[in-house]
Formats: structure tokens, sequence, C-alpha cells
């Protein structure tokens, strides 16, 4: 099995409005929440650094908070969504290539056998992503992920991937950003493949979004006309140690609140409660199986051990997704 950052590592090489359901006057800013201690933590954390004259004060431009995508802010099993993205690629791609239907891995996947995709191994999936990721304009590229996410459903849920979004969080986002935060997501997806959606999901701006790239040349076509290719070259990857130095890299200030749910976030949380002053350090752990999913140390996906024991040695916040949220998805 490809572990995460593996896995991230292949795909990398070619990846190439506000939210609604928040009143912002609402008397409890975060109603999706129970009143347990995660959300009295984060209550307690933003009412510390958002009181002027206070000990623990943060002027606003150091308010600066990052979180992991893929099952912190919206869901990730059965597999990350992006590679539902490049399977269903393959067969929208599969017309204009019929020597696929005689070629592993897309044979097997034009045939939905699981099986005899899993044996093509990293070799398989890199030509997967490759096909679906590299070679065409970065325009046409954000056209392909808008299509996608305008008519592909979720296997369990049947509904739009970006209808997956976890409404606590976007509470959270908006919660944050009414007290002065500034909002990045740090993630290990492709950031391409970030940008054509989020900022209408979670109000987070396409420059606030820092992700996996692969390389991408400039270069002008036989009009004259200016265009930026994908290559299949990596170019960053953007999980596990990658985070704090994309945070360094991008954003240029290390968060003082942060978000996550994996062992690939760790070096994220760990970077930003090293810190000095006030710093909160968040993991989303999925304990609903009969609402989302339930999973931690063993899952092949999003897997939570060693983060999940640094929490407990470190004090972090751990959301029990069952216990600490009354609602999971946006309506």
């Amino acid at each position: 099995m490809i572990t995460r950052r593996r896995l991230l590592a292949l795909s990398a090489a070619v990846f190439g409005s506000p939210v609604v359901g928040f009143a912002t006057g609402a008397s409890d800013p975060l109603p999706s929440w129970t009143n347990g201690t995660a959300k009295q933590a984060i209550l307690a954390f933003v009412a510390r650094v958002t009181t002027e004259q206070g000990a623990d004060f943060v002027p606003t431009a150091e308010r600066i908070a990052t979180f992991d995508n893929d099952g912190t802010l919206w869901a990730e099993q059965p597999y990350y969504f992006q590679l539902a993205f490049a399977f269903d690629r393959i067969k929208a791609m599969a017309p204009q290539h019929p020597e696929w239907k005689d070629h592993e891995p897309f044979k097997a996947l034009l045939q939905n056998d699981k099986a005899a995709f899993a044996s093509s191994g990293e070799s398989g999936l890199l030509e997967v992503v490759a096909a679906t990721h590299a070679g065409m304009t970065t325009d046409e590229f954000t056209d392909a992920v808008r299509d996608w996410m305008a008519t592909a459903r979720h296997l369990r849920f049947g509904r739009p991937y970006n209808q997956l979004t976890y409404q606590p969080m976007l509470e959270l986002l908006a919660y944050l950003r009414a007290n002065g935060f500034k909002t990045f997501i740090v993630s290990g997806g492709g950031v391409e493949f970030m940008r054509p959606w989020v900022e209408k999901a979670y109000g987070i701006p396409p420059e606030q979004v820092v992700g996996s790239s692969g390389v991408v040349k400039f270069e002008t076509d036989a009009t004259g006309k200016p265009r930026l290719i994908k290559l299949t070259q990596v170019e960053f990857v953007d999980d596990g140690p990658g985070k704090p130095v994309g945070i360094n890299r991008f954003i240029g200030r290390r968060p003082i609140f942060a978000f996550g749910n994996s062992d690939g976030d760790l070096e994220m949380l760990q970077w930003t409660v090293a810190g000095a002053g006030p710093r909160f350090a968040g993991l989303v752990h999925h304990t609903d199986a009969e609402r989302e999913y339930a999973y931690d140390r063993q899952s092949k996906i999003g897997k939570l051990d060693k983060a999940l024991d640094a929490a407990a040695a470190g004090g972090w916040t751990v959301v029990d997704m069952k216990n600490d949220w009354s609602r999971i998805f946006t309506e």
C-alpha cells in the first residue's frame, strides 16, 4: 500500500465568496459545536489573543491560522478526493485514447478492476496522474477541476465533493476571520486542484492556499498568446515536514493557530506550538462511522497515530467528531 507521503510525492509531480451557513450576528459563533472542552478551548484562545491590554494579546497582522484540507475541512474517505478526480478523468478521456482499453493501468480503471489497478503499484499511479494532471495549460486544468466538481458525486453520500465540507469547520473559519485572523489552507493536496473551488467553499482566496505543486512552464502558442503548461516534474511536496517549509516559504509568518487530522499534519502543529506566546494546535479525530467515518491509527488514508500521541503529550485540542460536532456536513 502506498503511503500518503509517497502518494503525494508522486501526485505532486503533475499537479499542476463568503461561506454560507454562518451568521456573524448569532449569539453562538460555533452553533454546530457541542458545548464541550474543544469548543471552550477555541473560544477561550480567541478571547485571549484578541483582548486588547491583555497579557496574551496578539496584533491582527500576526493572527495567522493554518488548516489542513483533506480530513480537516472536508472528508477524505474512502480515498483522497483528488484521486477520485484522476480516476474519473481517465474515464472521461478514454474516447480520445482507444489504446487505453488494452494498456494497464488504464484498462483496470476503465473496467473498475480495483485489484488489477492496485497490482500496478506506484508506476501505475504515476501513469494515471501524469495522464490527468500534466501536458495541458493551467487554464485547461482549472476548467477540468471545475467541471468535475459540478458533476461528480461521492460514492457513499451521493453528493458533490465540495458539499462534503464540514459545517463546524466553516463556522470556525468564519469566527476566526471575524476576530481578525487570516486563514490559510496548508495541504498535501495539489495546489492547482484546490484553488478553483476553495474560495466559494471556505471563503479562503486562492492566494492563501499552500499545497503540493509540479513544475509549470511559460511559453507562447502558435498565435503568440502566452500560456502556462503543466509538466511532470515535482516542484514541492507540502506534506509532513514539507508543511512548515511551505508555511515559511509562502506565508512568511509562523501561525499561532493550526488544525489538522493526521500524521501528515504533525510537523505543522509542532512548528506552530514551538513559537513564542499563545499557541493553539487542534486535531479532528474521526470517530463517527454512522454520520461520516471512524478511523485513526491503522487507517491507510488519514492515519492518525504519532500526532494523536503528540496531542496527548502536548495538551493539544482533539476534536471528537461524534461527540463534539452536532452536525457534520454543510446543508
